[in-house]
């Protein structure tokens, strides 16, 4: 049997290459995030232990931390430094001076921080055993006026030694001299760097020489870290301090990279869960018609003396064999495609070595558990079917295996699960809570896709009869056969369309959700937006208040509405401590933005002390109009704020995050004082308009890169393209799942043309022309396809609408469907069904007539 079995597989190998490309798509996306991943993560965690200091003291680490949300930088006292370096056990310390939020612009008035999000650092300068640069031309920084610049942005940029370079900073803008290069000794993490006389970078970076973002310790000979940490602790205040040894601070800059790291691998393992999930479908279409078309061989084998239990371990046997090459290959792919990914982020400025690739033993056992297990569970069912076969068949021609047998077992156990699916999704149209209605959403999804795949076969002839209905017409005998060829075996063309129609379904649904996402954002915008002008960042992150100062001096400039962010903490009557993001505006917001309100107005939710609260939100936890409720701002600060005004808003997006709070700009000065802005909202003054004040601004921001000056129809592109961020990932998504379903549909043409050569044969005997044989397989593909396609879309639109649904609880209500997606996903199924037909077609059309005539 072992014998036997190894020369079935090697006598269709060319067949099972195209279901082994399936698994080894999937294992290589398996692989390849992996090897990436733990490359990062080992690369990061030697830079973060090489250049942590043994000892860091740091502000304590609330849970409010506030510096991307309002681009103010937790700091402490300077001078604590002197007290750490007293301490038995240090050997040196240094108050150290560290933004992550500046902003450097050469004398062209062009950023020369990173283009992929990285962030610029500035810095005070010290030379230490634990520094990621070293000095390789010119000199340090000395007193105000001069910096350094690493040599990776410096050779991006064209920045020279002598150039000009204004920073941005929190405190204002100022003017540096570069004096030196430094050049990394460590991994670059794609971060620009800048370095100041440590003398002046507290003044320059934070307002104050009295100020540092941290203090650094290094031990004395002897003195490990963790008894150093114990001392600086009895030394300082550890209830207003957090200390963190060299180990500890490496973990920490770790887990913040790990979100990173974490957006790259569940991307690549969603590429791999599709390339999986479509890949069944083909082994089990594959090993099905393979076991169908050896009906006559395995009733021999039966005949010969072999038992069920024999030839079902002989086609599971080709299933491994099948895994098992398809896995090494896999694997191979899975490192080259992590060669690539780290070669892409070296391009980007992440210098990683590809000498330095990490492959754990994880990654090739995950490899083969993935290969192995998916052909062998795809294989499972062929293999039970091939051990029913009687004896008896090899005495006779046997029926091709599901041609004419019942659904009635597809049809009960599709009704049940669809139905439960069904249920389901009905629940979550129904839900009143967002956790509730989002978990219902995830099961229906699941049971209407497995009811819907179990149940295709029952939906092939009503359908396909519908969609070939006119080929007859147009194409006569040839578009009939055609049809009936794509009837004759309902479970074959049902698995060969469930390929694509997984992908599609996908799309059809988050083409929906985004498309509503878009529409309820655009309403939204109409509604509330009145501003001529918004000034913003392009990734929303906070600017300096010198922007606000170059608007206002702007001529043709009316009002100027300056809008700040923070995070904030409110314990509620019923008891809950929300952490939330809360927006401040300055005076004159009716005038720039359409709030309607339950309660209340602008002028009490501004008031000091006060703030406004989203009704539902309110009304959810016992609040009402005149609560006072107790509030925490980042640094600790606590005070209470009275809820002056209750909004009645379709949605809380632009006011704040959960609770949609808001308040004045003149309460949030006294608790976070270094704030920056994060938007401008400009109107024209009396007698310029809009589109004659945008260029002015333009041109008075020229110098501030960071900030750019949009109108409504901008704001909404912005919206969009932030949306389309996630649609591009599904239409990626969509495209692996169509290059393995085209797989699958060339797969199963090529053996149903090796299962129906002598009916060919017999074709061309009696008159049909090789360019007429070609155009039946075409239209044959392509019907399968566009059965595929529109059952996906029709799946997928119900999922849109549910997403919907929960987009609605969330105040998202508008509702979009995008026909041009639908209808162009539909045309390009049938291009898909022609290209997945070329190959097989023209192999059938170069048979020799005779020779078909006798195959047997």
């Amino acid at each position: 049997m072992l014998k036997a079995t190894l020369r079935s597989f090697l006598a269709h190998k060319g067949r099972l290459a195209l279901s082994a490309l399936a698994v080894v798509l999937s294992v290589a996306f398996v692989a390849g995030s992996l090897i990436f991943s733990d490359t990062v993560t080992r690369t990061f965690d030697r830079l973060f232990a090489s250049t942590a200091a043994d000892v860091t003291v740091l502000p304590k680490q609330e849970d409010l931390r506030s510096a991307r949300l309002s681009g103010s930088v937790p700091t402490l006292p300077a001078s604590l430094r002197d007290r750490v370096a007293k301490t038995d056990g240090v050997a040196a310390a240094r108050a150290e001076v560290s933004v992550q939020n500046a902003v450097v612009v050469d004398a062209q008035d062009k950023s020369v921080g990173p283009t992929t999000g990285a962030p610029t650092i500035a810095m005070a300068w010290y030379v230490t055993p634990h520094s990621p640069v070293k000095l390789t031309s010119g000199h340090a920084p000395r007193g105000s006026g001069e910096a350094l610049l690493d040599a990776d942005t410096a050779a991006k940029k064209g920045v020279w030694i002598g150039d000009t370079l204004t920073v941005h900073a929190q405190p204002g803008t100022f003017r540096v001299r570069v004096t030196g290069i430094a050049t990394f000794t460590t991994t670059n993490p794609g971060s620009a760097l800048i370095y100041l006389d440590p003398a002046v970078a507290g003044r320059e970076l934070l307002g104050s020489a009295a100020k540092a973002t941290s203090i650094q310790a290094d031990a004395a000979r002897g003195v490990s870290d963790t008894e150093l940490k114990r001392r600086i602790g009895t030394a300082v205040d550890t209830g207003a301090y957090d200390l963190k040894t060299a180990n500890e601070q490496a973990k920490s800059a770790s887990a913040n990279l790990g979100t990173f790291l974490d957006v790259i691998k569940y991307v690549m393992l969603g590429f791999a869960g599709i390339a999986l999930l479509v890949g069944v479908f083909l082994i089990v279409n594959t090993f099905s018609m393979l076991i169908a078309q050896r009906t006559r061989e395995l009733g021999l084998l039966r005949a010969l003396g072999a038992d069920r239990r024999q030839v079902r371990r002989s086609v599971l046997t080709e299933a491994v064999l099948l895994g098992l090459v398809g896995s090494t290959l896999g694997l191979a792919t899975g490192i080259g495609l992590a060669f690539g990914l780290i070669r892409l982020m070296s391009a980007f400025g992440m210098n990683l070595k590809t000498t330095e690739m990490v492959i754990g033993w994880g990654t090739p056992v995950a490899a083969y558990v993935v290969g192995l297990g998916v052909t062998f569970v795809a294989a499972y069912l062929p293999a039970r079917r091939a051990a029913a076969v009687s004896p008896m068949a090899a005495l006779a021609d046997a029926e091709v295996a599901g041609v004419g047998k019942p659904l009635r077992v597809r049809a009960i156990v599709g009704t049940v699960v669809g139905t439960a699916g069904a249920a389901a999704l009905a629940g979550c149209a129904a839900a009143t809570r967002t956790a509730q209605a989002a978990a219902l959403l995830g099961l229906g999804v699941v049971l209407t896709l497995i009811a819907t795949v179990v149940a295709g076969p029952l939906l092939v002839r009503p359908v396909i009869r519908v969609l070939g209905g006119a080929f007859p017409a147009l194409f006569g005998p040839v578009g009939r056969m055609s049809q009936r060829n794509a009837l004759r075996n309902p479970r074959r063309t049902g698995a060969t369309a469930a390929a694509l129609m997984v992908g599609l379904a996908l799309v059809g649904g988050m083409s929906v959700a985004s498309a509503s996402l878009s529409a309820s954002f655009d309403r939204q915008i109409d509604r509330t937006l009145g501003a001529d002008l918004i000034v913003q960042n392009t990734n929303f992150a906070p600017f300096t208040k010198e922007v606000r100062a170059a608007v206002r001096g702007t001529p043709g400039v009316g009002l100027v509405v300056p809008q700040r962010l923070t995070p904030l903490a409110v314990r509620l009557p019923d008891g809950d401590r929300v952490k939330t993001s809360a927006a401040a505006y300055g005076p004159g917001l009716d005038d720039v933005v359409h709030i309607p309100y339950a309660r209340g107005g602008s002028a009490a939710a501004l008031a000091d002390g006060h703030l406004a609260m989203d009704a539902d939100f309110a009304r959810d936890h016992g609040v009402r109009v005149g609560s006072v409720l107790p509030a925490e701002f980042p640094g600790g600060r606590h005070t209470e704020l009275t809820v002056g005004a209750l909004t009645d808003q379709e949605t809380t997006q632009g006011f704040g995050a959960q609770g949609g709070l808001f308040l004045g700009l003149g309460t949030l000065d006294r608790y976070v004082p270094d704030g920056q802005d994060s938007a401008l909202y400009v109107n024209a003054a009396s007698g310029t308009g809009a589109e004659e004040l945008r260029p002015r601004l333009e041109q008075a921001l020229k110098p501030y890169p960071q900030v750019q000056t949009r109108n409504q129809t901008d704001y909404k592109k912005l919206v969009h393209d932030q949306i389309s961020v996630l649609l591009y990932l599904v239409y990626a998504l969509l495209g692996l799942a169509i290059v393995i379903a085209v797989l699958g549909v060339v797969n199963t043409l090529a053996l149903s043309v090796v299962e129906r050569t002598r009916e060919i044969g017999l074709l061309r005997a009696i008159g049909l022309g090789r360019r007429q044989l070609r155009r039946m397989i075409r239209l044959e593909s392509v019907v399968i396809a566009v059965f595929g396609a529109v059952l996906g879309l029709a799946l997928g639109l119900v999922w849109g609408v549910c997403v919907q649904q929960v987009l609605a609880l969330r105040g998202l209500t508008a509702f979009a469907i995008p026909w041009g997606t639908i209808v162009a996903v539909v045309i390009g199924s049938a291009v898909v069904g022609v290209v997945a037909a070329l190959l097989p077609a023209l192999r059938a059309s170069r048979m020799n007539v005779l020779t078909a005539i006798a195959h047997e």
